[in-house]
C-alpha cells in the first residue's frame, strides 16, 4: 500500500510537468503564422481596367533563360483572353491604345502560328475557368528586361490583356478584340 502511494504523486508530478511543458510550446507560438520571404520581382506591371479597377498583376524575373512573367488577373469572367506585351509604358483609359503595338523589336508578323511571326510581345491566351481567378506562368526564352532590345527600352512597355482570344495568326494582333486591362511594366525597387 506505501508503494502504491508513493507511485500516484509522482506520476501525477509527471503528467503535470508534461502538461507545463506542452503549453509553454504553444505559449511561445503566439498564435502568428511563421513569415514567408517571397523572392522580389525584377519589375512588376499592376493591371487595371477602363474604370481604374484592380485587375490584377504581372511580376517579372530575371532567370538564366530569360524572363519568367507570373500572372494574376482578377475579376474576368470565365473565357479566354489575349495578353501581349506592348511598347509603350503607357495605360490611358479607356482604351489603352497609349499602349501601342505589340512588343515586336525585330519587326516580325503577329502570331506564333504565323510563318512571318512572332512579335516578341505575342503570348499565349489566358483561360480563365469559371469562379477562378486567372493565374499563368510564362517563360520568355532569351529576352532581356533592360538595354539593347530588352523590354524597358526608353519609352518602356506594357501588359495588356484584350476582351477575346488570340487566334495567333492574324497580323497584327491576332483578332483578340478590345485592350480590357492595362499595367505598365515598372522596374521593382530594392528595400
Amino acid at each position: 500500500m506505501t508503494t502504491g502511494s508513493h507511485r500516484q504523486p509522482t506520476m501525477t508530478a509527471g503528467f503535470a510537468l508534461l502538461g507545463a511543458i506542452a503549453l509553454a510550446g504553444c505559449a511561445n507560438m503566439g498564435g502568428k503564422a511563421p513569415v514567408t520571404n517571397l523572392p522580389t520581382p525584377d519589375a512588376h506591371a499592376n493591371l487595371v481596367d477602363a474604370r481604374g479597377a484592380d485587375r490584377g498583376r504581372v511580376d517579372i524575373f530575371k532567370d538564366g533563360s530569360g524572363l519568367r512573367l507570373e500572372l494574376v488577373a482578377r475579376g474576368f469572367g470565365a473565357g479566354t483572353y489575349a495578353m501581349h506585351i506592348h511598347e509603350t509604358g503607357r495605360c490611358d483609359a479607356p482604351k489603352f491604345t497609349t499602349a501601342g503595338a505589340h512588343w515586336n523589336p525585330t519587326g516580325a508578323q503577329h502570331g506564333r502560328e504565323n510563318p512571318m511571326g512572332a512579335h516578341h510581345g505575342d503570348l499565349p491566351n489566358l483561360v480563365i475557368e469559371p469562379d477562378t481567378i486567372g493565374r499563368a506562368t510564362l517563360q520568355l526564352v532569351g529576352t532581356r528586361l533592360a538595354g539593347e532590345g530588352g523590354v524597358l527600352d526608353t519609352d518602356g512597355a506594357a501588359f495588356v490583356i484584350h476582351a477575346g482570344p488570340d487566334d495567333m495568326r492574324t497580323d497584327p494582333s491576332g483578332n483578340s478584340g478590345d485592350r480590357i486591362a492595362c499595367g505598365v511594366i515598372v522596374t521593382t525597387p530594392v528595400d
